[in-house]
């Protein structure tokens, strides 16, 4: 028999709302989370990215706050969610609007790199749910615009990603001024030795959910590997994005630096695309977010900031331009392609000093990935550099002759993805 929220304990106001939002059934961190939570226990849950654990810890705080139904006081929220991004940071907060809409219940997101002054507004009118990364909080709390005193939900959202940031001091920090009373939840993807002691210090017996795949990686996934030096990995990238079943590609690199560079040369050849990453400003992140949902463009060019928590539809290949340093950010890598079901290509682009980190993520992954040595012959980078060079021209030709000249361009480009 399937299982419904209503059969979980999830009240009426909450149903209606997950009705609205196209929540059908609960997924297997919703329906082994939500009613342990709606008793009160503290959670250590094992889930990666994708598979609904928002709602499996916002739905029983949301209800417990609608249920006490005390008024939110200035400065003192009720129940705070830390977050190891902004990007994750706001999208739990759409997700509680959402959840929450049929009630009276207020949130707010905080987080650094935009001004403090809204932020610090909203605070003051009083917050049932506050989300916020680690930073940014400590900042306010130093300032006497946050007080944690009253907190009785304390949520840690992908603890292993605020380790690996190295926000765990900060955390500790923001937990010793919660109340020791209070019900504490902690999710990661993984769980090692440092998010194991993290919750050993947070958490009171804890009962433990764990939903991880048995191999750590997606099935649907189509994985290939392509040994190339680091000089012929762009071109080699040209080539892979005009794959004529390549809807929507997110390109990893390792670096902030390298992120912008290889934007900045697929651009000059034509592509529609643009970076994201920890230097750049947070309303250039989330224009470059809403530009790639959108189709506005369709390459982003990203670190690791973008490997979890983020939720896009649509992404057709991922493309590990280089390597992670850790073998178990390729499985969040490529975990954003594949989603819901569908089915996802992923390629790495894997220069000889790389094959080290390779086989750490074959050993992770307990699967040996294809390797092709030659998958572009010398007549495919040819032409290559041939529509790279063009493409090049054609955008001088377009600054120097205006509009009508970006026609030309903008039609050449199409033609050229057709070609290829």
């Amino acid at each position: 028999m399937t299982q419904t929220f209503a059969a979980l304990g999830v009240s009426s106001a909450f149903l209606s709302a997950l009705q609205d939002i196209g929540y059908k059934q609960p997924t297997p961190i919703q329906s082994k989370s939500v009613a342990l939570l709606l008793d009160g226990h503290d959670l250590m849950g094992v889930a990666q990215t994708g598979t609904g654990k928002t709602a499996a810890f916002a739905l029983p705080l949301l209800q417990r706050l609608d249920q006490a139904n005390e008024p939110a006081r200035p400065r003192q929220p009720k129940s705070l969610i830390l977050a190891p991004t902004r990007e994750l940071a706001l999208q739990i907060h759409t997700e509680l609007e959402n959840f929450a809409k049929n009630t009276s219940l207020r949130s707010t997101v905080i987080f650094g790199g935009v001004g403090q002054n809204p932020q610090v507004r909203q605070l003051q009118k009083g917050v049932d749910v506050l989300v916020a990364t680690p930073g940014r909080l400590l900042d306010l709390v130093g300032q006497g615009y946050v007080d944690l005193s009253m907190i009785c939900v304390l949520v840690l959202d992908e603890a292993d990603r605020l380790l690996d940031m190295g926000f765990i001091p900060d955390v500790k920090r923001i937990v010793q001024q919660t109340p020791k009373s209070r019900q504490s939840l902690l999710f990661s993807a993984t769980m090692s030795k440092g998010v194991s002691q993290l919750a050993r210090n947070m958490l009171r017996d804890p009962i433990r959910v764990d939903v991880s795949p048995k191999q750590p990686t997606v099935k649907k996934i189509d994985q290939r590997v392509i040994m190339v030096e680091n000089p012929d990995k762009l071109e080699v990238l040209q080539t892979l994005l005009h794959d004529e079943s390549l809807s929507r590609a997110i390109v990893f690199t390792r670096t902030k630096h390298g992120a912008n560079k290889v934007a900045k040369k697929l651009c000059a050849a034509g592509v529609s695309a643009d970076a994201i990453h920890g230097n750049k400003s947070q309303s250039a992140r989330q224009r470059a977010l809403a530009d790639f949902k959108k189709g506005r463009t369709w390459v982003l060019v990203a670190t690791d900031i973008a490997a979890r928590g983020l939720d896009i539809e649509g992404v057709s290949h991922v493309i590990n331009f280089e390597l992670p340093h850790e073998p178990e950010g390729y499985v969040h890598r490529i975990g954003r392609t594949g989603r819901a079901g569908a089915s996802g290509v992923a390629w790495s682009l894997v220069d000889p000093s790389e094959v080290s980190r390779l086989r750490a993520v074959e050993q992770l992954i307990r699967l040996a990935l294809s390797r092709f040595d030659k998958a572009l012959n010398k007549l495919d980078l040819e032409d290559t550099r041939r529509r790279t060079t063009q493409a090049a021209t054609n955008q001088a030709d377009s600054r120097r002759e205006g509009g009508s000249s970006r026609k030309r361009h903008d039609r050449q480009r199409r033609n050229q993805r057709h070609a290829a």
